[in-house]
């Protein structure tokens, strides 16, 4: 019986297969094109059908298609696109809820409710792990020209110095945030971000490094403020991680620097990009990239400033059960702290000995490629 559909394949000719397959293939993007010229014919003549051709055809991508995090930040979980069926809209009311009372009171609600000139830009303290090579120092260059209130400062050898007392030093002397770029192979690789005096702290793999200089046709920046855009930071996670970052810059942007810094969040990779824009008309408007460039991801977040493991401590004193001792020890006590309350003392921000994790990327928690965190 022969077959329904001829198929080139069963052509013993090299030559007359490929002939065959190349005529049908021409026609059947011809057929294709023809197709397309109709679609593009009858949308112009309806401007309707255009529309709801684009609202239907919708590509499926890994970001449209996350599976539901009970962490978004959206009242209603079925606006976000998700395969999984998450809780209703009515049940998601009191979860938006409780993500507006968490903001109020996180470690950056200082930095939205105070009273101060919005103007000046926050101190921020930029350093480097030991012994860093001149691709670090050029990376933190261009760092304190991202930061209006950046200032760095080389960072000292030998013990004393580990990143907890400099984090404690730098709180005590008004610094509001403290930034380590680590360094391997003496290049840099990762970003360790302080919120002080309090914490959090955040660690950040640091990949696709391009400074000014090798972007084509930048522009030079400008001493202005510049404007901050942050995209796709959707669970609590990434909430709070978009916060931190924003507290980084001073509250109100100066527009006449035409400066804008976009931290954009795709699959939990964070794009990093300095543009100046110009309005050549009305109703266009040019974009120059300013620099630098780089990618991060978050590997943890921790709560307080980093442990200092091998913190000094006094050994404790031997304990009896006579009375008479007791009595003396407490008599002792009372004088030490008449002491301490005639001569005050500021207080010093002191690193725990232990880091408390708040969230820490395992291999184990991707269970899927449609699974993001921020």
């Amino acid at each position: 019986m022969p077959p329904s559909r001829f198929e080139p394949s069963i052509i013993k000719n090299k030559i007359k297969r490929e002939e065959i397959a190349n005529k049908n293939k021409k026609a059947k993007s011809q057929d294709k094109l023809q197709r397309r010229l109709a679609r593009a014919k009858l949308e112009a003549n309806d401007p309707t059908a255009k529309k709801k051709r684009l609202s239907t055809n919708v590509p499926r991508t890994l970001d449209n298609m996350r599976e539901f995090d009970p962490s978004f930040l959206t009242a209603d979980p079925s606006s976000s696109s998700q395969t999984q069926d998450g809780p209703s809209s009515s049940s998601g009311e009191p979860a938006y809820d409780e993500n507006a009372e968490d903001l109020a009171s996180d470690p950056f609600a200082a930095y939205f409710n105070s009273e101060e000139d919005p103007n000046i830009p926050p101190k921020v303290l930029i350093t480097t792990s030991p012994k860093a090579s001149k691709p670090t120092y050029e990376f933190c260059d261009e760092i304190v020209g991202i930061f209006p209130g950046a200032e760095f400062i080389r960072r000292k050898k030998g013990k004393g110095f580990e990143v907890g007392r400099i984090a404690g030093w730098a709180a005590g002397r008004g610094y509001k945030h403290m930034v380590v770029v680590n360094e391997d192979m003496k290049k840099p690789n990762a970003i360790t971000l302080i919120h002080l005096p309090n914490g959090p702290t955040a660690y950040f793999k640091l990949t696709s490094i391009e400074l000014t200089k090798q972007i084509y046709g930048h522009a030079r920046a400008t001493p202005h403020n510049p404007e901050l855009v942050l995209n796709n930071f959707v669970t609590r996670l990434g909430h709070t991680v978009g916060r931190m970052f924003q507290t980084l810059f001073p509250p109100l942007p100066e527009f006449q620097g035409r400066q804008v810094v976009t931290l954009h969040n795709q699959r939990d990779f964070l794009f990093f990009r300095r543009h100046r824009y110009a309005f050549r008309s009305p109703e266009k408007v040019a974009l120059q990239e300013i620099g630098p460039r780089f990618t991060l991801k978050l590997r943890s977040l921790r709560k307080g400033i980093p442990a200092v493991f091998n913190l000094a401590e006094e050994p404790k004193g031997l304990e009896f059960d006579v009375d008479e001792s007791k009595s003396s020890a407490e008599e002792t006590l009372d004088s030490d702290e008449n002491k301490q309350n005639a001569f005050e003392a500021p207080e010093k921000v002191v690193p725990p000995k232990q880091d408390d994790y708040l969230w820490k990327w395992k291999p184990e928690l991707e269970t899927t490629r449609r699974t993001f965190f921020l």
